[in-house]
């Protein structure tokens, strides 16, 4: 059993809709089960758009460990960006620490970037965000929200799949 713990990129957004088809939790599903497909795999998507980590800490009894995983993804960082980096490491470190203690093994899985810049066709409802989320990134204050959480993965011995570091090589 999987939980798949984070975000809208957790949860399957895309833009104003939702695939399942190709979110990062159900292609590891497909992929264990062409090497091996014999073996039972569960995914539970414990996603939800828009959530930080900090406010999915009230939700990790219920969402996650209730499921007795094998296995938790971990992915915040895009929402958390918006508040203090401090929140966002004790937060991170609290789903690390209570994941590993109810014996799953725990990956932190970064996001990918925010955007670099307000589009041409962006929808008005969205224009005003994406200029501050554009100035995140071009800040280089998602850059450190990153680079702090790997280390702090790092510390507590957990794996990271930094998908964050190939968007930004992309």
């Amino acid at each position: 059993t999987i939980v798949a713990f984070g975000d809208s990129v957790t949860h399957g957004a895309l833009l104003d809709n939702y695939n399942y088809e190709t979110v990062y939790w159900n292609r590891l599903r497909k992929k264990i089960l062409s090497v091996s497909d014999y073996v039972p795999v569960n995914v539970i998507d414990a996603g939800i758009a828009g959530i930080s980590a900090k406010s999915s800490l009230g939700r990790i009894e219920s969402q996650v460990l209730a499921h007795n995983p094998d296995l938790v993804i971990v992915c915040f960082g895009l929402n958390d960006v918006n508040g203090s980096l401090e929140d966002y490491l004790s937060s991170l470190g609290t789903v690390f620490e209570r994941c590993a203690s109810a014996g799953a093994d725990v990956i932190f899985m970064t996001p990918n970037m925010l955007n670099t810049y307000v589009a041409d066709d962006t929808p008005e409802r969205y224009r005003e965000y994406a200029a501050k989320t554009a100035d995140m990134q071009n800040s280089g204050r998602m850059d450190k929200y990153m680079n702090a959480a790997k280390e702090l993965a790092h510390e507590m011995n957990v794996p990271v799949c930094d998908c964050y570091s190939k968007w930004k090589k992309l």
